[in-house]
C-alpha cells in the first residue's frame, strides 16, 4: 500500500468562503467552508462537512491530496488501490450470495425442500385422489377470478365501466 500523499504548502492557495445548506444561521453568517486549489494541476476542491473552519481545513487537505494523487499515479494511487480492494471484497460477497441461492434452486428442483415440508406433516392422512382433485379445480377457479379481476381493472383505468358515467 503506497503511503498517504502529502502536498507542500506553497502548492496550495486557500480560500475562505460562507457556506450554505443545513447548519443554520451559523453556517450562512461564518466563513467556515474552506476552498483549496492545488496550482501545479489547478485541480479545486471545496469542503463543509463541518461548522469548524479548522477541521474543514484538514479534510479539504486529505480530499486533495487524495485527487492529485489519483491524477498523477492513475491505478497506482492509494485511492485506486484501496477502491480495487473494495471492489474485489464486495465481488466475492456477491459471488458467495448467488452460489448459496443457486444451491438452494438446484435442492428445490430436486425435490429435496419439498419432500422435508411432507415428511414433516406427522400424523396426517392424506387422501390422494379426492383431495388433489379439489384442490387443481380450486386453484383453476383463481385463476379464473384473477383474471376476471385484471379486466375489471383495465377498464376502470381506462375509464369504462364507472357507476358515474366514468367521471372521478
Amino acid at each position: 500500500m503506497p503511503p498517504r500523499p502529502k502536498l507542500p504548502e506553497d502548492e496550495l492557495e486557500e480560500v475562505y468562503l460562507k457556506g450554505s445548506g443545513p447548519g443554520g444561521q451559523k453556517i450562512n453568517k461564518t466563513n467556515s467552508a474552506v476552498q483549496l486549489r492545488h496550482i501545479p494541476t489547478n485541480i479545486v476542491i471545496k469542503c463543509q462537512e463541518t461548522r469548524s473552519r479548522t477541521q474543514n481545513r484538514k479534510l479539504a487537505r486529505e480530499i486533495l491530496a487524495a485527487k492529485v494523487d489519483l491524477f498523477l499515479n492513475g491505478d497506482k494511487s492509494r485511492l485506486a488501490i484501496v477502491g480495487n480492494v473494495k471492489k474485489k471484497k464486495a465481488d466475492s460477497k456477491a459471488k458467495k450470495a448467488r452460489r448459496k441461492y443457486k444451491k438452494l434452486e438446484e435442492e428445490k428442483a430436486k425435490g429435496g425442500v419439498g419432500q422435508q415440508l411432507v415428511e414433516g406433516a406427522e400424523g396426517e392422512e392424506v387422501e390422494g385422489e379426492d383431495e388433489g382433485e379439489e384442490l387443481e379445480g380450486y386453484e383453476e377457479e383463481e385463476v379464473q377470478e384473477g383474471k376476471e379481476a385484471e379486466k375489471g381493472e383495465k377498464a376502470e383505468k381506462h375509464g369504462g365501466n364507472n357507476a358515474d358515467g366514468g367521471r372521478q
